[in-house]
């Protein structure tokens, strides 16, 4: 029996000026665990993330932490009394006080204030910048002090909104990490929410996948990438294709690119019609194969180029081939599927 979780949902909907923006909405996350709400703008992610902090009334359902009701209908806590750290997409800290009285401001009745000031500094690795001023900083420097600022009252539940959005590629993957390195090393359970895939999965222990104010799948990374739930899932993470197919049997499917296997039993009758969903990764090259694919574009990524392929029906593909491989587009190229087991939708 798994334990409580520290954060429920539960059939959940919010939004904006009596307007239901996310609907039905059930998700769970346990103590110590990182969670992330993943989608396009305007998906409702956001507005899931407002209503835990309290920001947000909720129309139906509730909000549960730590096995008290802190938002249902017609009741809100108040934001300052849930014990909710909040880290901004835009940082919000005061250009007037340093970084020390940035840090500070949250527990300014703390009887070791200098001290924990001290330890949180020490713990975002930014040692000596106590009487810096936040103009005087980098855009990591002040990513930094925010989460310091947001940890320092010991929250239960710490929120992320689109944290690392204003860096650069280098600096967002670098600080995620070490963001994550952080809040795994002092236990701190963290809801992130973020358009950016990589981003998701590199931080996060349960990933939400939101469309249009509802929620697909709430999972492991590694299950959304390997057993989605639903086609949009598949079709939303990892640059998922679809090849069309027919059933031969519950484990198996005739293709385009031959009989293909499915680890899990698909319901549907013999001869009746599926979508095979693929991956960039699960297209190897062949060059003495039978199977053929023309290039029709190609994005070199360094030690591998995704090429983007047009089978002999006109269905698309992408594949993920070392670089040493150059095929210009218009060239056919010899491919084979190297997943040992597919996934399977009705069509």
């Amino acid at each position: 029996m798994s334990p409580q979780p520290l954060l429920a949902l539960d059939k959940l909907a919010c939004g904006y000026q009596g307007q239901a923006v996310v609907q039905d909405l059930d998700l769970g996350l346990q103590a110590g665990e990182i969670g992330c709400l993943l989608g396009a703008s305007g998906c409702g992610k956001t507005t899931t993330l407002r209503a835990i902090a309290g920001f947000e009334p909720v129309h139906e359902g509730q909000v549960v932490l730590g096995g008290e009701v802190i938002s249902r209908s017609g009741y809100t806590l108040a934001p300052e009394k849930r014990r909710i750290g909040m880290v901004f997409q835009d940082y919000a800290l005061f250009p007037h006080l340093t970084v020390a009285g940035n840090v500070a401001f949250g527990i300014g009745q703390h009887p070791r204030q200098a001290a924990v000031v001290a330890e949180m500094l020490e713990l975002v690795n930014l040692p000596g910048l106590d009487n810096r001023f936040p103009h005087e900083l980098s855009g990591g420097q002040q990513q930094r002090v925010a989460l310091a600022r947001a940890l320092a009252p010991q929250p239960r539940l710490l929120l992320l909104d689109e944290p690392f959005s204003n860096l650069d590629v280098e600096l967002r993957r670098r600080l995620s990490q070490e963001v994550r390195d952080i809040l795994k090393h002092r236990g701190t359970s963290a809801m992130l929410v973020t358009h950016d895939q990589e981003e998701a999965f590199s931080v996060s222990d349960k990933v939400g996948v939101f469309q249009r104010g509802r929620l697909e799948q709430w999972d492991t990374p590694y299950n959304l990438y390997h057993h989605p739930q639903t086609p949009f899932v598949a079709g939303f993470i990892g640059q998922g294709y679809f090849l069309p197919g027919t059933l031969n049997t519950a484990h198996s499917v005739q293709t385009e690119l031959g009989e293909l296997h499915s680890a899990t039993a698909h319901p549907g009758a013999h001869g009746s019609a599926v979508k095979v969903l693929l991956r960039p990764d699960s297209i190897v090259h062949a060059p003495e194969g039978p199977l053929k694919a023309r290039v029709t574009g190609k994005s070199f990524q360094g030690a591998n180029t995704l090429y983007r392929l047009q089978l002999d029906s006109g269905c698309p593909l992408e594949a993920l081939l070392p670089s040493r491989l150059d095929a210009q587009p218009g060239e056919t190229i010899g491919i084979r599927v190297a997943a040992e087991h597919v996934v399977l939708f009705a069509a």
